[in-house]
């Protein structure tokens, strides 16, 4: 996280006595990435976060792949995902690679009878539909359409939503997910020039703390399996902490887009980054500004990196029959740009509607089954002109 935060009850000084109103112990937790070189948070808990009474079962959510080895652009139809009454069993991934995995949910109930901690990735859920509030063991926070959710590996939460009608767009990350370093200065604070500053990252601002002891199902993921255990206590039983790792909820209709008085590359567009990929978050924004510009976006070689367009709403200019919940994947290794007439119809409009998050990968994407299954084959003669 950017920055610190301290939520409940701790003690002055880290490493020393805590003790509860009846005078026994508060345990002490480090919860940390990159061993102990990484963002931190100190959790103090009312019962030892160790105790496992049982490992029930184990089985594989490993992707399947279709595609190890692309060159094609494939547009997938994402709203043609089954919906799911459980939340994990409504997770399909359709695009993966060795430090990634992007996912398509369509949950319609909430995580009752168990918790999920993904000990694999870092987790970015993107809110397309749906509202409700995510609980984790370091507070709640409540999510909307646009929400992005940045849940760090090793969480343990839940999710609640308010409805059936969900739709989710998810990257699963094996490298910490980190604001843009250009955006920051030495220090980690947000620079005038960023596109969002901390005022609208929104912290966990309500702290849920149990007391129980019992049988608690926690769904563990690792090296793409999971372990259903069984914990001794409750694991919301954290009565405060602080530090830098914990979750936080940032919406795309607060970021700033940057705009020229001609095209402005990509990274302008840039929320979240890696040292594997990027997220990048595309706004309705005021068009370019030189009298003779082009708006559209001009033909650009895909060498490096392969991008995957996520459409969310409006109108997407440079695109033709596209629309809400459709994933675009122009693979590395070949151009892409406009589709035929998006140049021509661009020229003279003075802004777009269109919000979309674009997620740049630069090692190659595999496709699974689940993507197979709503892919649209012809996509790549798209450009093709009649």
């Amino acid at each position: 996280m950017p920055f610190y935060h301290k939520l409940g009850q701790i003690p002055p000084k880290r490493h020393t006595i805590f003790r509860k109103p009846n005078g026994d112990l508060y345990y002490e937790q480090l919860f940390g990435t990159i061993g102990f070189d990484g963002m931190s948070t100190n959790m103090y808990h009312e019962h030892r976060p160790t105790q496992v009474k049982e490992i029930r079962k184990q089985y594989s959510v490993a992707p399947k792949i279709a595609k190890g080895n692309n060159i094609q652009s494939y547009r997938l139809r994402g709203f043609q995902v089954t919906p799911e009454n459980d939340y994990l069993e409504s997770r399909k991934a359709v695009l993966t690679n060795s430090d990634c995995t992007i996912i398509l949910a369509a949950p319609k109930e909430s995580t009752r009878d168990y918790f999920y901690k993904n000990t694999d990735a870092d987790e970015m859920i993107f809110i397309h539909r749906g509202t409700g509030k995510l609980r984790t063991m370091l507070g709640n926070l409540d999510f909307k359409y646009g929400d992005y959710l940045i849940v760090p590996r090793g969480m343990i939460y839940k999710i609640d939503f308010d409805t059936d009608d969900n739709r989710l767009f998810i990257v699963e990350s094996r490298r910490p997910i980190y604001t843009p370093k250009r955006y920051r200065n030495w220090f980690g604070q947000l620079l005038e020039h960023s596109p969002f500053c901390e005022r609208d990252i929104r912290r966990p601002e309500e702290l849920e703390t149990y007391n129980e002891k019992g049988d608690f199902v926690i769904k563990v993921k690792k090296k793409d399996e999971i372990f259903e255990m069984v914990y001794a206590t409750h694991p919301f039983d954290v009565v405060g902490y602080d530090g830098f790792n914990y979750p936080y909820a940032l919406s795309i209709h607060d970021f700033e887009p940057i705009t020229g008085r001609i095209h402005q590359p990509p990274p302008v567009h840039q929320t979240f980054e890696t040292d594997a990929f990027v997220v990048c978050s595309f706004v309705p924004r005021l068009y370019d500004y030189h009298p003779q510009a082009i708006p559209a976006p001009y033909n650009h070689s895909n060498i490096d990196s392969d991008e995957v367009l996520y459409y969310v709403d409006g109108d997407f200019m440079s695109r033709n029959d596209i629309e809400a919940g459709h994933i675009s994947l122009h693979p590395a290794g070949i151009p892409h740009g406009p589709h035929p007439g998006a140049v021509e119809r661009s020229i003279g409009k003075t802004e777009t509607q269109e919000l979309a998050v674009m997620v740049d990968t630069f090692k190659p994407l595999m496709l699974t089954e689940e993507a197979m299954k709503i892919a649209d084959e012809k996509y790549y003669q798209s450009w093709l002109e009649h």
